[in-house]
């Protein structure tokens, strides 16, 4: 991570340079410059500097507009940084350049969903099911975008293909449970999230969540010390006034 923190402003410097560069010499420039942009990529992306990971992507995929790695992670990065829409545009042009190809399809159905276009989300995820039907991730998207349109039946089918496929998979079982609570099956939802939040891969958020059912079902004392493994002492104060409200009212 030193090293490529190091190799950014030498990246961002060269990176002007092949932009501007013309010839045989620009051409090498750029292809020098290539493993710093990439590298400078990676480490932006792992800082949640996605805008930055998008700038250096951009430069390279514009001499690589053929790259579907490139293409997905210059989507992603985009995506990530709220751009949804952007993302989109560049993977289906990619497609029209390049055929269908299922990691594509599943990157630009997770684009459709970041810009709200859920219709064309679940149709592209279908079919990028179709192509991958062994991959979990595409199961467990296309279940977040059939909740979103409320069909909590099909979207559970969907995680639960993906848990056939990734038993013990803390996303896919926190998607499974927050579907099942605004389905109104709170019993099964606590029973999903609490085992979500017992694998070593659980997230803040798994357990955030499952904080939240505890205090829906009444049990504020349990939310609230669980709550308060993750946050701040301040957050963890406001969070349990929250939580304690919402016990509270579940038991009027």
């Amino acid at each position: 991570m030193t090293n490529r923190l190091a190799a950014l402003p030498l990246a961002l410097m060269l990176a002007a340079c092949s932009v501007t560069g013309g010839g045989e010499n620009g051409g090498a420039m750029s292809s020098a410059v290539e493993p710093s942009l990439r590298a400078a990529a990676l480490a932006a992306e792992a800082g949640r500097d996605y805008r930055g990971a998008v700038q250096h992507l951009s430069t390279i995929y514009q001499r690589r507009p053929d790259d579907s790695g490139l293409g997905i992670a210059l989507a992603r990065n985009l995506r990530y940084s709220g751009q949804g829409q952007a993302a989109a545009d560049l993977l289906q042009a990619h497609l029209a350049r390049q055929g269908r190809d299922a990691e594509i399809l599943l990157e630009l159905g997770k684009d459709y969903l970041a810009a709200d276009r859920t219709g064309l989300a679940i149709r592209t995820l279908e079919e990028a099911r179709g192509m991958i039907p062994g991959n979990w991730e595409v199961h467990s998207t296309l279940g977040v975008a059939l909740d979103s349109q409320g069909h909590a039946a099909e979207a559970q089918a969907a995680y639960a293909r993906a848990l056939e496929i990734t038993p013990d998979n803390a996303a896919v079982l926190n998607n499974l449970g927050l579907s099942q609570a605004l389905s109104g099956q709170l019993d099964a939802a606590l029973a999903t999230l609490a085992r979500a939040a017992d694998l070593p891969a659980a997230t803040a958020q798994v357990r955030q969540n499952l904080a939240l059912l505890l205090a829906l079902k009444g049990d504020g004392a349990e939310a609230e010390r669980l709550a308060r493994r993750d946050l701040n002492p301040e957050q963890a104060r406001i969070n349990a006034e929250m939580l304690r409200a919402l016990a509270a009212a579940t038991r009027r």
